[in-house]
């Protein structure tokens, strides 16, 4: 039989071999009478900061079930335990003379298109951007001072935005179709762990070739890539169904049209709202970056020096209440500080980290939602307008070259104007500018973060601004736009055969949510239409 073991608190410096005879321990048998066992979930108890804790979640097979009996009546953490299976759907019968499509390589188009293939269907994969291989070399072209390319960037090209966003696999979402994504990351080149870890983590620097195998894998199933090939238009019927696409490369017919297009591709918002797909604004957050010497961080959450080489960078949640409230986001240990820009003359930042962690620096967002109500217009893309307003004046005001505006935490709580001659410590490759940050953000967010950061700052006893560094404005955290979709069909009311996934439509917020919902987009496909002829 099958059970579950729960709340297994070990030291951070036990080899993880030792569990089996911890398990063994907890229900009453010989680790020999353990036929199988896995790590379903591992967490970090950092409650005290000299006595850090890995709290794991097992899944054991026994050989003799009446053992394991006994102690399910006597151990709360002792469970039976039977795998959720995934549901593959049958195979419509719709026919489906075209293959389908799905726009958008991001991690929500990427999974859709992956399942799609796996199960015959062999998508085309329509992608504005470039392959990860030259993208990642034109970026850092641009990082180095080069132009900037509004097709080829941090945010458009194989991959998508979350191929340079951290890698950060972290997901309140749990279930069948969340392990088959993760599941599906490993045997693209992941490791194992991630299918257990509490915050699992890829790393930029692994994800594109997680992402070139994804695409080997697609075509080898008789998918098809087109990079540089940017939607432009639906091609609709009378009655508003979906027969096919128009894209800088061309007219392509389908009757399944998936749309992942991420939540910067602000033209297509606009194409598609002058089709008349309805949408809809939604609440985003937004706000600032905040960066400290990593060893600072280090110091607050580890009270030993020893857990650093056991554990790595130290990473860090806080949230400030209050009548708004401010949260961290997206917190890059060991990162560096990145453009998030998809349209020329306009500046946002962001974050990243590398596998290893090992840069002197930690950042984070911290940022805040603003509301519908609070945009100045009931438009449904008055959301992007806030974005573009402000990533403009950063632009502008930084000096018209895409260099990060920055300023100290100190001086921004003082509403002190920087010494604009001063060279601050950033890791943003490209260039920064001492700049009053309350230019960059409408007045309501600035005040929040500045209440707020006296709240987090008092959490740490002090030490969360020492040396911290300000920079932004941080604007994508999420999607201001919602593309409305049907709930049983997902598919777009009123333009049948258009199914709307991910961050870009307003249905997810990081890779692992985004992915989800592209797979499970793509089976409702699936369970559609027939194979293809």
């Amino acid at each position: 039989m099958s059970l579950k073991v729960s709340n297994i608190r070990r030291p951070v410096d036990e080899p993880e071999e030792l569990l089996l005879d911890h398990l063994a321990k907890q229900l009453g048998v010989d680790a020999g009478d353990i036929l199988k066992w896995r790590i379903v979930k591992k967490s970090l108890d950092a409650r005290s900061r000299r006595n850090l804790r890995f709290v794991y979640s097992a899944v054991v097979e026994l050989q003799d079930e009446s053992s394991g009996l006994s102690r399910l009546e006597n151990d709360s953490n002792v469970a039976s335990w039977s795998a959720e299976p995934f549901v593959d759907p049958p195979s419509g019968e719709k026919p489906m003379p075209d293959r389908p499509i799905v726009i958008g390589s991001g991690p929500a188009g990427l999974l859709a298109g992956y399942y799609l293939a796996l199960r015959g269907y062999r998508p085309l994969i329509l992608e504005r951007g470039l392959a990860v291989k030259e993208r990642v070399s034109d970026i850092r072209t641009f990082d180095s001072g080069g132009k900037f390319d509004g097709e080829d960037n941090y945010l458009f090209g194989e991959g998508g935005a979350g191929c340079f966003s951290d890698g950060k696999l972290t997901c309140r979402m749990s279930g069948p179709d969340v392990d088959w994504v993760l599941k599906s990351f490993v045997d693209c080149g992941g490791r194992e762990s991630i299918t257990y870890e509490h915050r699992p983590h890829l790393g930029s620097n692994k994800l594109p070739m997680i992402c070139r195998n994804y695409r080997r894998k697609i075509e080898a199933l008789g998918g098809e890539y087109r990079f540089g090939c940017r939607f432009d238009s639906l091609e609709l019927a009378s009655d508003g169904t979906v027969v096919g696409v128009k894209t800088s490369q061309g007219n392509f017919k389908s009757s399944a049209v998936i749309l992942g297009i991420g939540h910067s591709a602000r033209d297509t918002y606009q194409t598609l709202h002058e089709l008349g797909v309805p949408m809809q604004a939604k609440a985003f957050q937004l706000g600032l970056r905040i960066e400290q010497p990593q060893e600072q961080i280090n110091q607050h959450k580890y009270g030993k020096p020893e857990y650093f080489e056991i554990l790595g960078a130290a990473d860090y949640t806080l949230v400030a209440r209050g009548q708004r409230d401010l949260f961290s986001f997206c917190m890059c240990a060991g990162g560096i500080i990145i453009p998030s820009i998809s349209e020329p003359e306009m500046f946002c930042s962001n974050g990243m980290s590398n596998s290893r962690h090992d840069s002197t620096f930690g950042n984070s967002g911290l940022v805040v939602t603003l509301e519908p109500s609070e945009f100045g217009s009931s438009h449904p893309l008055a959301g992007v307008e806030v974005q573009r307003k402000y990533e403009a004046i950063a632009f502008q005001v930084a000096g018209q070259n895409y260099f990060c505006p920055i300023q100290t935490a100190q001086d921004y709580l003082d509403e002190r104007t920087p010494d604009t001659s001063a060279h601050y410590p950033c890791s943003y490759q490209r260039g920064t500018v001492p700049l009053d940050l309350a230019q960059v953000l409408p007045p309501v967010i600035t005040d929040a973060i500045r209440k707020g950061l006296v709240v987090m700052d008092q959490k740490w006893r002090g030490q969360f601004l020492k040396n911290a560094m300000l920079v932004g404005p941080e604007m994508r955290g999420s999607s201001p736009v919602r593309i409305d979709r049907d709930l049983e069909t997902r598919q777009a009311p009123g333009f049948a055969g258009l199914y709307p996934i991910g961050e870009g439509a307003g249905y997810a917020g990081g890779i692992i949510s985004a992915a989800v919902d592209g797979l499970r987009s793509a089976k409702s496909v699936v369970a559609e239409y027939a194979h293809l002829t």
